[in-house]
């Protein structure tokens, strides 16, 4: 299916970090309304999305709509701002990257650093750390003040463009998830549910899986399945067992990351499915980081079958991000087989 590169665009740029998801929860919520059964909104302020099914089972999909940002903790006397993280950043590729302050109005910043024309041999060498980092608004303290305060959120600034074949742009870390299961409710509208699916767009990710602990915990889930960004580092340098997963071969079906082990008859199920609908996948084995996998896996109660379907990225978690539309298309199209298909399988077996 073609991508609607419009409301791609419209999903990644909308800001919401950790914890302050309320413009980007709005947005999915005007969008889904439509097509699902109930909405409900938890107290961690994850949205809980029903399509009922025919059979008496539960599946849970969760994808976090928060994109790591950043918050002020303090003004300095030249009207400089300093922040703290929310998630986790590459800090060599803050410099000079246009960033909002979300106050009582949206104030365009700069991060700052010190020039590399002053710096000792010794410091060049070095990479930059998070706090030699400031933001720069071009205004004086005295009317940055009345603007923002400590407390308030810093998101990066960037339009969603198309390169090639791919999508290159800000929060592609998890908004191309978020796209994904919009899309996927959108393709689920007229077909009978085999189970009642749960399509979850959690908060809190960035910072510890939070929302998609809390709404595993409520929902009670028997099946389970992430959907996240993943590792592409298929670039010059790169060995090839470093590489993770490629742009352009397709969806990437998660074997293990560095908080869940996939389980291994839903690994083999998505695998089927995939082969029967000639749907282009690669394994994901990732030694290092998590997604709500883990959570939905592991907080309801007694735990659910649970794998993931992630989708291929470039330059996580920096300042642009990359995906292939191939990939997109067919994390789409594998988690929406996979949701009409998943009483066709023998869970029992061991």
């Amino acid at each position: 299916m073609a991508i609607d590169f419009e409301l791609l665009k419209r999903t990644t740029e909308i800001p919401g970090a950790p914890g302050y998801e309320a413009k980007i929860r709005k947005f999915i919520l005007d969008y889904i309304g439509d097509k699902v059964d109930e909405v409900k909104i938890d107290p961690m302020g994850s949205i809980i999305a029903l399509r009922k099914g025919t059979e008496n089972k539960k599946v849970m999909v969760a994808a976090h709509m928060d994109e790591i940002g950043f918050i002020v903790n303090h003004i300095d006397s030249d009207g400089f701002v300093r922040f703290q993280p929310l998630g986790g950043f590459d800090p060599k590729t803050l410099t000079s990257q246009r960033v909002m302050i979300h106050g009582r109005e949206d104030v365009l910043g700069v991060m700052g650093s010190k020039p590399i024309h002053i710096m000792k041999p010794e410091e060049r060498k070095k990479s930059p750390e998070l706090q030699d980092y400031f933001i720069d608004t071009g205004i004086s303290k005295e009317e940055l003040e009345e603007l923002i305060k400590p407390g308030d959120t810093i998101t990066r600034v960037g339009d969603l463009i198309r390169i090639g074949q791919c999508f290159n742009g800000k929060s592609l870390d998890n908004r191309i998830s978020v796209y994904v299961l919009m899309e996927t409710l959108k393709n689920l509208e007229g077909e009978s549910l085999p189970y009642d699916l749960y399509a979850v767009f959690s908060v809190q990710e960035e910072v510890g899986l939070r929302g998609a602990r809390t709404a595993a915990s409520r929902i009670n889930p028997d099946f389970g399945f992430g959907l996240d960004t993943t590792i592409a580092y298929d670039l010059p340098g790169a060995q090839g067992h470093e590489m993770v997963t490629k742009l352009g071969k397709g969806t990437a079906i998660k074997i293990i990351d560095g908080t869940a082990i996939a389980d291994y008859r839903m690994v083999e199920f998505l695998k089927e499915v995939a082969e029967k609908h000639n749907i282009k996948w690669q394994a994901e084995i990732l030694p290092a980081g998590g997604t709500d996998t883990a959570a939905i896996q592991q907080y309801g109660r007694g735990g659910s079958i649970t794998g993931a379907i992630s989708i291929p990225t470039r330059y996580l978690h920096q300042t642009i991000e990359m995906v292939n539309e191939v990939d997109v298309d067919n994390s789409i199209e594998l988690l929406t087989k996979a949701i009409l298909q998943l009483d066709q399988f023998d869970w029992t077996h061991h």
